[in-house]
């Protein structure tokens, strides 16, 4: 076996027996010790190789026990669109409408929260400057879907109904519409996605494992001046979710 990461090695030939059927959904697959016997490695390369197949969603660990093949998820897709943002709805209510699932969610807000310098940054302001931020765990058919942080300037939305997302007379309706409601129209939206490895606070409120991938979006919403009114970072789970954007394209 090659000298150059042998664990990569180790995990691909486990990957091929794991998706041809040796081991079953469900069975669990031979200690370290005797996959290390077999491919002539230290239990520590048998160790990462395994660990690498857990974090692809193919073996799971559980404690005590052993490690087993795991059963594959559904991955549903999620798009991403500015259909989503049409104004008189959740946009995430009208995604999973869309699904034939019933999207809700619940949020807790902090008013007069001073932003970290990089949402501080992403928002124009200062770090001192108050924001209401809103803490958003979705979910559909009540199971977990995504994670999200809000942050709002209060200068914008502190002496109006809706400063606070989740309550007043447009809550639940997004930012777009409850925006409009105090003469701020917006224009634009910003996203940035990353992949992430699940913190355990992540893992845990989407129902993963630690170390599990998720894809990270850092979306910011502009007006019709450029001036950023709101930034979130949201979270999905990749081991259920894919996440598609649809653009419109202008004719000739």
């Amino acid at each position: 076996m090659p000298r150059e990461a042998p664990y990569l090695e180790v995990a691909d030939a486990l990957r091929v027996r794991i998706l041809s059927g040796e081991w079953a959904v469900g069975e669990r697959l031979p200690s370290r010790a005797q996959l290390a016997d077999e491919y002539g490695v230290g239990r520590n390369v048998t160790q990462r190789a395994m660990d690498r197949l857990i974090i692809e969603g193919l073996l799971e660990g559980r404690a005590g026990s052993g490690t087993y093949v795991r059963r594959p998820r559904e991955r549903l897709r999620m798009v991403r669109s500015h259909h989503r943002e049409r104004r008189g709805t959740s946009p995430f209510r009208a995604d999973m409408k869309g699904q034939g699932r019933m999207g809700t969610w619940e949020a807790h807000s902090q008013a007069r929260t001073p932003a970290p310098e990089h949402i501080a940054e992403r928002l124009a302001i200062e770090p001192v400057d108050p924001c209401v931020v809103t803490r958003y765990e979705f979910l559909a058919d009540g199971k977990p879907v995504q994670l999200s942080e809000s942050w709002e300037p209060m200068a914008i939305t502190g002496e109006t109904p809706v400063v606070l997302p989740e309550m007043g007379p447009l809550a639940g309706m997004g930012v777009v519409e409850r925006m409009h409601s105090i003469g701020v129209s917006v224009e634009t939206a910003v996203e940035l996605p990353r992949p992430a490895r699940a913190s355990q606070e992540q893992a845990n409120l989407l129902g993963i494992s630690l170390g599990d991938l998720v894809l990270t979006i850092e979306r910011t919403y502009f007006d019709t001046d450029g001036r950023p009114v709101e930034t979130a970072d949201i979270v999905v789970a990749d081991a259920r979710w894919e996440v598609a954007y649809e653009f419109g394209v202008d004719g000739p």
